[in-house]
């Protein structure tokens, strides 16, 4: 008898993402995730971490006796101990392997829960950077991307202006980071104009004034919240040209100027804030001042008249008050620069981080050097720890010559208090939707492909594979069946929600195909499948969750899905197929695809891909392109590229070629990941465009 699939209508499901995932607080499921926890502030521990540095590098070999902690200027016996490092080998060879214009980037694996790491948010404060600080950000990100990331590296790229999913971006993989590097734009409505200091006309007039501070405050507390969620120490990089304390106004004229006295508006109990809710989630804050240096005297640029004279505090006419109200200007734009980089300087030294200032380069070499690891200091706290003041924390490393930074403090209140108050994430499915790491009470594979049926459009095709020895399986009718849902989410720029849909499914296995498929797993005809569909090209996340309804047990995977834009009549390929044995046909392009992706040495590996917008030679009338097929292995090639050809037999439509092909699994090969990489390349091509690339990682096991 075959196996019995029960499918249910597909139902959309909320995820909530536009909530304020800042408010929300998850239970720990583990001993593993509570000694993750860097910050701890409990009635038996209060646990800080600290980094020393000399001359710029961090220090490693300290034991606690070099080190002495004070609480309100009482000095506390240290309990706990421990150097955490971050060190994880040498950075990822995809940096040196592939890098290069037009040429393709090595993926990387999935990030591991358990191995050492760096997580980093890249807050990239669009709505209060100007044009040319945006152009440099850009850029040094993206030298950041290709030079300092490794494997193990957990980074985001958030826009402040943008919307947020502050999680599901955490990320390793430099396709999608470039791809968010590649969206960042200057907001016409920012806070920043074209140039990092307005010409003297426009100091008097003001600017666009369309995004406030508080638009950035608000942006960066749901992101810190959302940070709160993942486990173990992390960082934030905040690039900004203005995070003040106080608010500037207009005055009379247009001019800006500071408030005093009375009429002060400042941001000090937001910033205050964001501190405390960086120290609850174990967020060390660096910021940097993107402003750079800047010429703040007379420019060729600036229009000196009669109204910038008055409203920069000059007379009309006077040669001793036209230079009088020159220097009032260079005076005006120093203070400026001063005055937006307080409040970004304030949260950096607060939470144990540093600012970059006064430089053109951002110095994010200088930033990750500080993150090699960390020292976790604890001691017990008294009684009077937990009155619900604000409490003082200083240490302090006896050797000289080196520095030592941590957080400036806590109010007195308990991690159980604090999280009190807040609201339970009760889905536990959507948080592993959520989340970047893969949550394994149930072994999930995932294959997310792109395809392009003519009848359907573009879609993203998803093969689901289960370990049915983690499925609670009960006795029903004379079979064996387990009520499962299967969740999927696309994502795609800044977190945003592209789709999302909902299978739910009952497995029914006779006695036999149980007692087979907990020893071989679940057979072909049993097939996890569904589509979700994609309205515009792009590089986006595909994630997969699937719940035992029974046992509760929870299971997900994530992988990464480019999906071209076939009206530009460039080259693109589809997602690829691999199978072991059998004919590869187009049809299975549609239909069927390992999820697991284990293959024996000695065998072939065989693939198939969908080739669109082929170039015709007008000439034969054939396409024109070359087809070569590499290995990777560690980001390292594996011997030489194999060319292939194209077979156009019973090719009933040229602009969607089926190309399949054959790779020789030989005996020497060592187990563990690979990867097969398609290289195209358009022979026809006038602009030069770089040849379309296309992945598959699979296992090879002995």
């Amino acid at each position: 008898m075959q196996p019995r699939t029960i499918l249910a209508l597909l139902l959309l499901f909320s995820i909530c993402l536009p909530l304020p995932m800042a408010e929300a607080q998850t239970t720990p499921s583990s001993e593993q995730d509570k000694n993750d926890d860097v910050v701890r502030i409990t009635t038996n521990l209060v646990q800080i971490d600290a980094v020393v540095t000399k001359d710029g590098k961090s220090v490693r070999d300290l034991k606690a006796e070099d080190f002495e902690i004070y609480e309100d200027g009482r000095k506390q016996p240290i309990t706990s101990f421990a150097y955490i490092s971050n060190l994880t080998g040498a950075p990822s060879p995809a940096s040196s392997a592939t890098a290069g214009k037009g040429r393709a980037e090595v993926p990387t694996g999935p990030i591991q829960r358990d191995v050492a790491r760096r997580t980093i948010a890249i807050v990239i404060d669009d709505l209060g950077m100007s044009a040319q600080s945006m152009s440099e950000a850009r850029r040094q990100v993206r030298k950041f991307i290709a030079e300092e990331l490794q494997p193990n590296d957990l980074v985001a790229i958030i826009r402040t202006g943008g919307e947020m999913g502050a999680l599901q971006q955490f990320t390793n993989d430099r396709r999608l980071l470039n791809r968010a590097i590649d969206l960042l734009r200057w907001n016409a409505c920012s806070r920043g104009g074209v140039s990092v200091l307005p010409d003297a006309e426009d100091m008097a007039i003001g600017g666009c004034g369309g995004m406030t501070v508080l638009s950035t405050l608000k942006a960066l507390r749901f992101i810190l919240n959302s940070m709160g969620q993942l486990p173990g120490r992390k960082s934030m990089i905040l690039l900004s040209d203005d995070i003040p304390i106080r608010a500037r106004e207009h005055g009379p004229q247009g001019a800006e100027s500071v408030l005093v006295g009375g009429d002060v508006r400042n941001y000090g109990d937001w910033l205050q804030s964001l501190t405390e809710t960086a120290i609850r989630s174990s967020v060390v804050i660096y910021s940097v001042d993107t402003q750079g240096l800047q010429v703040t005297g007379i420019r060729a640029s600036d229009a000196i008249t009669s109204r910038t004279i008055l409203a920069n505090g000059g007379g009309v006419g006077s040669i001793p008050e036209r230079s009088a109200m020159l220097g009032s200007l260079s005076a005006s734009r120093s203070r400026m620069l001063i005055e937006r980089s307080e409040g970004s300087l304030q949260i950096a030294q607060r939470t144990g981080g540093f600012q970059v200032r006064n430089s053109n380069g951002f110095q994010l070499d200088r930033i990750l050097e500080d993150q090699s690891g960390y020292y976790l200091l604890g001691y017990r706290p008294t009684e009077e720890t937990f009155n619900r003041k604000f409490h003082n924390i200083k240490a302090k490393v006896k050797r000289s010559g080196m520095t030592l930074r941590t957080r400036y403090g806590f109010f007195g209140v308990t991690e159980e208090e604090a999280n009190g108050g807040r609201p339970t994430i009760k889905d536990q499915t959507t948080l592993a939707l959520l989340s970047p790491f893969g949550t394994q009470d149930i072994e999930v594979y995932q294959n997310s492909f792109f395809a392009n049926p003519k009848a359907d459009g573009s879609l993203i095709r998803s093969f689901v594979y289960l370990n049915p020895a983690n499925l609670t399986f009960v006795p029903v009718n004379g079979r064996r069946e387990t009520p499962l849902e299967i969740h999927g989410v696309i994502f795609g720029d800044n977190g945003a929600v592209i789709e999302k849909v909902k299978h739910d499914i009952v497995l029914s296995l006779g006695d036999s195909e149980y007692e087979q498929a907990i020893r071989d797993g679940l057979p072909d005809a049993v097939r996890l499948r569904f589509d979700m569909t994609v309205k515009k090209p792009g590089s986006y996340q595909v994630r997969i969750a699937v719940r035992d309804r029974t046992s509760s047990k929870i299971g997900s995977a994530g992988q990464f899905v480019a999906v071209p834009d076939l009206n530009n009549k460039r080259v693109s390929l589809s997602g690829i197929v691999l199978r072991s044995a059998g004919e590869a046909t187009a049809q299975a392009l549609l239909m069927a695809n390992p999820p697991a992706r284990r293959f024996p040495v000695n065998s072939d590996l065989r693939f198939a891909f969908l080739l669109y917008n082929a170039p015709i030679n007008p000439a034969t009338q054939l396409p024109n392109v070359t087809i070569e097929i590499k290995l990777f292995r560690d980001g390292k090639s594996i011997g030489p590229a194999v060319e292939m050809p194209i077979d156009i037999k019973n090719q009933s439509d040229l602009s969607r070629l089926f190309v399949n092909g054959m790779v020789r699994l030989d005996s020497n090969l060592d187990p563990g990941d690979y990867y097969l990489q398609v290289v195209v390349t358009d022979k026809l091509a006038k602009d030069k465009q770089p040849p379309t690339t296309q992945w598959i990682d699979f296992e090879v096991v002995k």
